[in-house]
């Protein structure tokens, strides 16, 4: 419980000050950092031909961000492919199978970094520290960079597109921010400035940080039959810090950090578990000086930490308190030096976040705690990933104004601004998709045992397919790693998920309020539809639950609860035996 305190504790009160910070940098306001990553902005405006000074409309914006996505994704293909005849490969990694190497790719592209292979066997320090890490820096920045003009779109924008500091005409396209300009700022003056921190930090407590190859050992039982082994090192903890900051996930190992290299000490563990919700905090803490509108922030971050405290409480209850936690096999797969309790919680915030990294295997969790981390998945906005999570819950926002000026016969608007038919078909899309994707991938992959490759055939092996869909669209990137998930099916309808999950929930939302800020703003009356207030934060949770957690309840049922049911069949005459 002390653990669980502390993390939310010090996440809020670290997460205001970067959130202020955050805020300035988005802005484009002066400081006296300008003299020191200024020169650095200009060179990379320069090499890449782009004029900061020149807004983008939301079309504008979006190809940027495609473009800037199509770019690495070939890199980075290619980096996977050819990595054993590149430098910087001292153990002699081959090269990538074309497949697991374009679902890798992919998975890091969309800041999901769900993997279908392990780590230090199959990629070179090249291929880690440049497409790996260099993804995990820049690619939660986009993600960040799409949601600070989303934001500027349901504000009006910056200005008139072609008309500087002129007024803006109904019907005129805005200005939403120049995309190029927003990425460089945030990974330049916020991003890497914290990796560097963390991973000083994650050093000193003993995560490896070299270039050597691996160690060679001899055990310390002289009698066993295996005389040496041979302990993967490298450039772990700039991996760990970028991983865990950016709501990355992966890992440098395939254990993820239940290794003790990745994750050594106690307070190694409550730097990675602050990690994966630090940034997500201060993105809602940034809004309110962002926008000027402070209530905004308090309705946006009390939803988030009301949903994240249930769903954590529901977590570590079903993990380390229910009636099954009698059973000692759901020891198996976790650290007994982080227990159950550490288990449970970093589960839940790992899932709450899109960071998917792990401390314990999720395919042993107890099943209603699996069915939790599934939830969170679907919900996708309790945190979510950096600039995801809050895109995805302005669009609940959105639909939770229309349904409610509707239950209430007012016109639904949004900050002065109507939101009509073109805005609504374009989130109903958008909402549907998530059903058509998951349950359809899930359906298909069920229905033929052949590629299924799931390594339990009842209840539980619902999970682990419906579990590993429902991470690829949601960005989160875990897994139940009893799933054989390294075949060509898998990495190819795994890549195709992970890219309807992203970009849809990214271009939709921006689209919709590049809509929305060509609208005239219509002044506050009588009849306006408050959203700042306690009681419309507990309608849009209403919606949030209803549109996401009951459409998939039937899979819900036929996998983690029947699971549950079943354990708890068998733990129930066991408790009430006497000879306990």
């Amino acid at each position: 419980m002390i653990e669980i305190i502390l993390v939310f504790a010090l996440a809020v009160g670290l997460g205001w000050p970067l959130g202020l910070y955050l805020a300035r940098v988005m802005r484009g306001d002066r400081s006296r950092l300008d003299a020191v990553f200024g020169p650095l902005e200009r060179t990379i405006y320069r090499a890449l031909g782009v004029d900061p000074g020149r807004g983008m409309s939301w079309r504008g914006y979006a190809l940027a961000f495609a473009l800037s996505n199509l770019v690495l994704a070939v890199l980075v293909w290619v980096l996977f492919m050819t990595q054993a005849w590149l430098p910087f490969n001292p153990d002699n990694i081959p090269n990538m199978r074309w497949d697991t190497a374009l679902h890798t790719m992919v998975s890091f592209l969309t800041n999901t970094n769900q993997q279908h292979y392990s780590g230090q066997a199959q990629l070179s320090y090249l291929s880690q520290m440049v497409g790996i890490v260099g993804l995990q820096v820049v690619t939660p920045m986009m993600g960040l960079a799409i949601v600070v003009a989303t934001l500027r779109g349901l504000f009006g924008g910056r200005q008139a597109m072609g008309a500087p500091n002129a007024a803006a005409r109904e019907g005129e396209t805005r200005d939403l921010g120049n995309y190029w300009v927003d990425v460089t700022r945030a990974t330049l003056r916020f991003m890497l400035p914290l990796c560097l921190v963390w991973a000083v930090l994650l050093t000193s407590q003993g995560v490896p940080s070299t270039l050597q190859g691996a160690v060679t050992v001899s055990p310390l039982d002289q009698s066993a039959e295996l005389k040496e082994q041979k302990i993967p090192v490298g450039p772990v903890a700039s991996m760990v810090a970028a991983k865990q900051l950016g709501t990355n996930g992966g890992g440098w190992y395939g254990p993820n950090s239940a290794v003790p290299l990745e994750n050594p000490t106690p307070f190694a563990n409550l730097l990675e578990t602050l990690a994966l919700i630090l940034i997500p905090v201060a993105v809602t803490f940034m809004i309110g000086p962002f926008t000027g509108r402070r209530k905004l922030t308090a309705l946006v971050f009390g939803s988030m930490l009301m949903m994240s405290v249930v769903s954590t409480g529901l977590t570590v209850w079903s993990e380390a308190h229910s009636s099954t936690t009698a059973d000692a096999t759901l020891m198996e797969g976790k650290e007994t030096r982080f227990g159950a309790d550490g288990s449970a919680l970093w589960a839940a915030l790992t899932t709450q976040s899109s960071n998917g990294s792990v401390n314990a295997m999720h395919d042993s969790l107890a099943p209603l705690t699996g069915g939790m981390a599934m939830v969170n998945m679907l919900i996708n906005s309790i945190w979510g990933g950096i600039g995801c999570g809050l895109q995805q819950f302005l669009v609940y926002l959105l639909l939770s104004v229309f349904l409610a000026g509707l239950m209430t016969g007012r016109t639904p608007e949004l900050f002065g601004r109507k939101i009509e038919a073109p805005e609504v078909r374009l989130l109903a899309l958008l909402i549907l998709l998530q059903p058509l994707v998951v349950l359809g991938f899930s359906a298909v992959t069920l229905a033929i045992p052949s590629i299924t490759a799931n390594s339990n055939p009842g209840f539980h092996g619902i999970s682990q397919v419906f579990y590993e869909y429902t991470s690829a669209f949601a960005n989160n990137g875990s897994g139940f790693e009893g799933l054989g998930d390294a075949t060509y099916w898998w990495n190819l309808s795994c890549a195709a998920v992970l890219a309807l999950g992203r970009y849809p929930a990214l271009i939709v939302p921006l689209a919709v309020a590049g809509l929305l800020a060509r609208k005239r703003v219509a002044p506050e009356s009588a009849g306006t539809l408050h959203t700042e207030t306690p009681t419309f934060a507990l309608t849009l949770i209403a919606v949030i639950v209803i549109l996401t957690v009951l459409q998939f309840m039937p899979a819900l049922v036929l996998g983690p609860i029947a699971d549950h049911l079943t354990l708890y069949a068998g733990a129930v005459p066991a408790l009430s035996s006497p000879a306990l």
